[in-house]
Parts: structure tokens; sequence; C-alpha cells
């Protein structure tokens, strides 16, 4: 028999038979928990697993199948002598050794013997013999195999455990086991079974707190698995590791380190030093382009490698995506590894497992995003590797240590992917720049614990990096001045420069019919429901159909109209505007500029048949905005169903050159431009026309339907009603307009009552 010993240290439990202080087994119950122990209990767990048996809960009782063929190797029968259990274990563990059966059977015998001087019968006794010899079988025959060996077989034990499983186990400990009892809940429950500690000790070092919540041997084997497969994407480690920041001083000017010579900034070999930081605001208004066009000359004139990106960067092509293959995964870590395979850099194969390892780092931070499936993951991963393969060769050609190249982004990052590849970047050889100096503008949306934030004061509207091989532009103090000055009037203010905003959205406002004529010829900024929010104006605009001769009045009808003609008012007398059967080239290319419902905008603008290239950059990005708006609404009938869409992509590419003038010089927070459409016939208006007029509400013109025979017009081509109809008097046909440019409209003579009452005025 074996005699429990105490430790000296917890390591006491991993040396053999022959090396320990004295020799004798270890079985320890641990309550309590901190780092040394949970060292120690990954290191049993593993030689539990490979040499010996781990419990994680109950042991389960004897099942009728284990009883009956107990029943029919053994038999039933029973006496509390030490030669009938070793004649019986003999038989019923023949892989034991004369020692270990000896050592087993004395080890029960002196078990069962005490259980009977506390009062337990031979039926009681029986019953614990059967289960003794069915949990040896088919629990522990690993264990009894190994008893009496120098190398110590190990029980490790997770939770409560119960009166019969600590006989055993006892049984075990004492023909020579270790046992380890795991007791996440306190050492309560096992003083109920054991309440004078007579069979094991509790471990008391310094530190001990309560075991983390949730924690289990499962948790900490998927970790230890999670951990495995993490070293099993990285691959071979990097022999060199980054030094990102600390090595900086904080106290310079903001640019400084960005010029140091990277021999200068860490003596350690296995290093490279590099810098990453973001910049808001400017230091200067008056030096703040020259500084940063200087940092850029004095760092490609030491021998480094500058890559300038200027506002966003540039999306992946399909060319480029195309030519990262993919499989069909199942699970991150098999994307992972797999991807991970495409980056190569032949050139140095130490540069290649740094790149590895930091795409590695970044993808298993993305996975921890909420919401995020294996498919989002991926197309990130992708995006990744699309980036690193475009700017590589303009970073790292001919890479050696301790080279250090630099990424300037002016801008800041606007969405996750960016901020993804920013963080990438940064644990590479690369010194990380990224410049907002518009603090008005959009912020940068990267958040990273490694990278130095560093903020100025001053605010400056520059969007393109000073570089060598672009056209430099540097401000005078008086310019800066002015900019401020302009700033502080147009801010806010209710007054608004010429052309001060570039984008717009219109509302269209629900009016009574008297209301058109007094809204028509105000600007937009002093209409109900005008804003501006975030540099986007909202527009309040009519879009109505008046139906109906107001007092079957004629001459006051057409003088109505004639007054609302400005010279901002595109007027059409004749339905339909468009024919459907008129000659429009742009119908073969629509195709082109639509593809999958989105507007191909690069491939509209550089197209020879493109009109409009000669529009401001601001007017065709909102004309195609808008375009993109209209057809997303679906509010014409066929769209995305019988090609529709296509056909009012044709008819916007192909608009009278008169409206896309009153675009042009269409200020957003002024007097909008106007479309009066008069239908006074039989004839029905063509869904180019509804297509125009849908499209010029969008854009912000006021539009205003005549229609005295109230007839169904442009409402007829919409999928639902978008204007406003007005019902203003009594239905009238067969009406030709006239000149309406050149009506003259009767004075009404006045009566005797006028004349006398309104003589003084």
């Amino acid at each position: 028999m074996f005699e429990h010993k105490r430790l000296v240290g917890l390591d006491d439990y991993f040396k053999e038979l022959d090396q320990r202080p004295e020799k004798g087994v270890y079985f320890y119950r641990i309550c309590g928990y901190n780092a040394q122990v949970a060292e120690f209990i990954k290191k049993y767990y593993e030689q539990a697993r490979t040499g010996g048996v781990i419990i994680e809960g109950r042991i389960p009782n004897p099942d009728n199948k284990n009883l009956a063929y107990f029943e029919e190797i053994m038999g039933m029968d029973f006496k509390l002598e030490l030669n009938f259990i070793s004649t019986k274990l003999k038989k019923w563990l023949p892989r034991m050794s004369n020692y270990q059966r000896e050592t087993v059977s004395g080890s029960i015998f002196n078990t069962l013997s005490t259980l009977r001087t506390q009062g337990k019968n031979d039926n009681m006794l029986k019953n614990c013999y059967i289960k003794f010899m069915c949990w040896l079988y088919y629990k522990f025959e690993r264990v009894t195999a190994q008893l009496g060996e120098n190398k110590v077989p190990k029980i490790l034990y997770e939770g409560d455990i119960s009166n019969y499983e600590l006989l055993l186990i006892s049984v075990l400990s004492n023909a020579g086991c270790d046992v380890v009892l795991l007791e996440y809940n306190g050492d309560s429950g096992y003083l109920k079974v054991d309440p004078q500690s007579a069979d094991s000790f509790k471990l008391d070092i310094a530190g001990l707190g309560p075991f983390p919540d949730g924690f289990s041997l499962r948790g900490m084997r998927e970790m230890a698995q999670a951990e495995a497969g993490r070293q099993r994407l990285y691959g071979a480690p990097p022999k060199f590791t980054n030094c990102t920041n600390a090595w900086i001083s904080g106290e310079q000017d903001h640019i400084a380190e960005f010029k140091m010579p990277v021999n200068s900034r860490g003596s350690d070999a296995n290093m490279f030093y590099n810098i990453y930081t973001r910049i808001n605001g400017v230091w200067d208004k008056m030096t703040y382009t020259n500084d940063l066009y200087q940092m850029q000359l004095e760092i490609k004139n030491s021998g480094r490698r500058v890559v300038i990106v200027d506002e966003v960067l540039p999306l992946p092509t399909p060319d480029e995506i195309n030519n990262v293959p993919r499989k069909y995964y199942n699970q991150q870590d098999q994307m992972i590894a797999d991807l991970s395979t495409q980056i190569r850099y032949g050139n140095n194969v130490e540069l290649q497992r740094i790149m590895v390892k930091s795409f590695v780092d970044v993808m298993l931070e993305e996975s921890k995003i909420p919401d995020i499936n294996l498919s989002k993951l991926t197309n990130k991963a992708v995006y990744l590797i699309c980036w690193l393969k475009r700017y590589m060769a303009q970073l790292f050609a001919n890479w050696r240590m301790p080279e250090v190249s630099c990424f300037i982004y002016m801008g800041g990052c606007t969405n996750e992917n960016e901020a993804m590849f920013m963080r990438f970047l940064a644990r590479l050889p690369v010194d990380v720049l990224i410049l907002v100096p518009n603090l008005n503008g959009e912020r940068c949306c990267l958040k990273d614990s490694l990278l130095y934030e560093q903020n100025c004061a001053e605010s400056l509207d520059l969007r393109k990096f000073p570089a060598e091989n672009s056209q430099l532009q540097m401000a005078t103090l008086a310019y800066h001045a002015e900019r401020e000055l302009d700033t502080l009037m147009y801010q806010d203010s209710g007054i608004y420069r010429n052309r001060q905003y570039s984008k717009a959205n219109a509302v269209t406002l629900k009016t009574m019919y008297e209301e058109i004529a007094i809204l028509w010829k105000e600007e937009l900024k002093y209409r109900p429901n005008f804003s501006t929010v975030d540099d986007v104006v909202n527009m309040p605009v009519l879009f109505a159909k008046v139906s109906g001769v107001k007092d079957g009045d004629l001459e006051q009808y057409w003088g109505g109209i004639k007054q609302m003609l400005t010279p901002d008012t595109f007027l059409i007398t004749q339905a339909p505007y468009i024919s459907p059967n008129a000659y429009n080239e742009m119908k073969s290319y629509s195709t082109e500029f639509l593809k999958r419902g989105v507007l191909q905008r690069q491939v509209i603008k550089n197209h020879p048949s493109y009109r409009y290239s000669f529009l401001r950059d601001e007017i065709q990005d909102h004309m195609l905005d808008k375009l993109q708006l209209l057809i997303d609404s679906r509010s014409i009938k066929g769209t995305f169903e019988n090609g529709t869409e296509y056909l009012i992509v044709a008819t916007i590419m192909n608009m009278n050159m008169d409206m896309i003038r009153k675009i042009q010089s269409f200020d957003f927070t002024k007097t909008n431009p106007k479309l009066i459409y008069i239908n006074s016939g039989e004839r029905m208006i063509s869904l180019e026309d509804s297509i125009i007029v849908s499209f010029l509400n969008l854009i912000g013109f006021d539009v205003v339907f005549f229609v005295p025979t109230g007839y169904q017009s442009v409402e007829k081509h919409f999928n639902n009603m978008v204007m406003e109809e007005h019902q203003i008097g009594q239905y009238v046909y067969d009406l030709n307009v006239p000149d309406l440019r050149r009506f003259v409209v009767r004075k009404q003579p006045t009566s005797w009552r006028d004349r006398i009452f309104k003589r003084g005025k």
C-alpha cells in the first residue's frame, strides 16, 4: 500500500516515484484558482489524458448490460476474503501483474472491511464489491495496468464526488495512483462524504480565489484545441516581430518620427521599428501642406518606399478578386488557413511569415465582430489579400531587415474594411500615417489599441496629399482667414453662398391648389421644410396635377398659367413630349450602363456617346444619384419586370439640352427650375414622359401638370401616385393651347362700387 504524502510544490505531482522527496502518492482536492493552479491543471490534464483517467461528471453506475456480463463471467457469489477478491481480479482483469493484482485486491479488502466495521451488512458489501469490479473494468483498467511503475498514473476528477466514487478512487490511490479533485463549488460537498479529510488533502497555497465563471475541463480543452488550431494557422513563426510606436518619444513635432532613419529607431536585430498614427486636424494652416510635402521628399530621398492614397482606398476590381482562388469552406479556420496560402513573397520567407501572422491575427479579430458569418468573413479576407497584392511591390520590393516603408492615407478610413487593412499594414514593416486635416468632415472609423492618436486644434479642408506628382497648391494666410470668415457666415446662419452644397434630396410638398402660385416663384430656402443636414440640402418641391378649369373661365385659366412662366420654366404643350417611336441611340448602350440594377458610373462617364461630360462634376454626380434612386424606387411600372429599367437609363441619358442647362445652373438653396406640362387633348402621355418628369422631380424641379380634361396622364405609368392632384373646376375638352408667352389677359371692367371706393388707391 502507498501512503498519501504532502506536497512540497505542485511540481511534485510530475516527478517519477523514485525522484519524490518521500516515496508515496498525492491525493489533493483543489477548490481555489490562480495562475499557478491554471498552469498546473493544464499540465496535469495532459498527463491524465495520456497516462491515466479523466472523469468529467459522475462515474456512470453499472447498467443492466454491465451487470449481466459480470454475472455471466464472474458469477454472483461474494466473500469478504482477500484470496477471494484476488482470484476474482485475476479472472476479471487478466492484464494485471501479480503485484498490481495483490495491491488492488488488498486495497479493496481493507476498504470493504472498514465498511463492515461501520455496520454495512453482507448484501451492501456485495453490491459495493460488484460496483467496484464493474468500474475497474469499464473505467479504470488503463490505470490498473500501470500501478507500481516508476511513472505514477494519474486520475483527474471534476465536480462534487460521491461516497462510492471516493471509496474506489481511494482504493486506486492507495494502490499507487495520484489523484486530483477539482471542486468548482468549494469544499463543502466533499466534506459531506469525508468530514475528517481522511482520504485527501486540501490544497492551500497563497493567492487562491474562486474559479472563473464557467471554468471546466471541457472549456479548457476547447481553448487548448483552439490554440493548437491557431498555431497550425500561423505555420512557422516569423523570426522578426514589430515594435510599433513604443520607441517614439511623442515630444517632437508631429511627423518627425516618420523622417527618422530606421537604423536610429532601435537596436534589437529581431525587431523592426515602425510608427502607426492618426493625426486629426492640422498643427499650422500656413505650414501644414509644405511640411507634408517636405516630409515625403525626405523619406523618398533616404531610399525608403512611399505609397500615398487620397480620400478613399479603391475597392478591389473584379480581376483582382478573381485572382484570389477560393474553395468551399465549412469553418473559419479552414478558410483562413487556405487563403493565407495566397500570401507569397518569394524574395524573403521571413517577410512572408510576418504577413501571414498579421493576416491571421486580423482575421481572427474580425471573426469576433457580432453577427459576422463565414461568407462575410471570407469576403473581408479576399479584400485584404487583394489590397496586399496591389501594394506589395510598391512597399516591399527587395525587402531586407530592418527596412520600413511608408503608407500615407489622406482622409481617414470611411468603412470597416479600410480600417481592417490599416490594422493589417501596421503589423508589417510599414510606417502607417493617417491624416484627417478637416475636423468638420467625416471622422475616421479606425479603432485599434496599437494606434497612436494625435489631435490638433486647427482644421483644413485638404483632400489631396501634396506629393511631387500632383499640382501643389499652398494657401496664403489671407486665404485661410477668408475661409474662416466664410465658415462663420455660411455655417447654420440661413445665408448660403453660391452653390455651397453639392448634394440635395427632393422633398415633395403636399399643398392646397392656391399655394402653388404662392410657392412657385419663392426660393427653396424660404419654403416650409427646407433644411440642410450633414452638407445635404433637403429641397421642398412641388409635384402636382391640376385637373379641370376653375369656373370654366378659359381666359383666367390660361392667364394663370402664363403668370407661372419664369425664365427657369420649361413648357410642354403637346402630348406626348417624347414619342415611344422616337430614335434614341442610348438604348443600344443602356445594358452597358446598368448591370444588375447598378449604374456603372465610370463606364458611363468614359463612354464616347455620353452627352453630359461638360457639366460640373457635382451636377453629373447629382444626376446619376437621382437616376439610381429612380431605378431603385421602382416607381415606374415595369422596372425590373420587363426591362423598363434600361429604358429609364436610355431616356435620362438623352434628355433635351435646354433641360440639361437648367439643371447645370441649378443652385440647391435658391430658385429651382420648373416644368409645366399641359395636356389638353386625348393623346396619352408616353412612358418616356413619365420617366422624365419623375426624374426632374427627384432632381429638384417644380413640376405641375395642367389637364383641363381631367383624363389620366402621367400617373398611368406610376406604380403609386406620387403627385398631388387638385380638382379645381369643370372639365373642358378639345382645347387648343394658345401661345402662352404672348398671351394677354384682358382686364375686367370695374364696377361703380370699385370706381368709388378705390379711387384714392
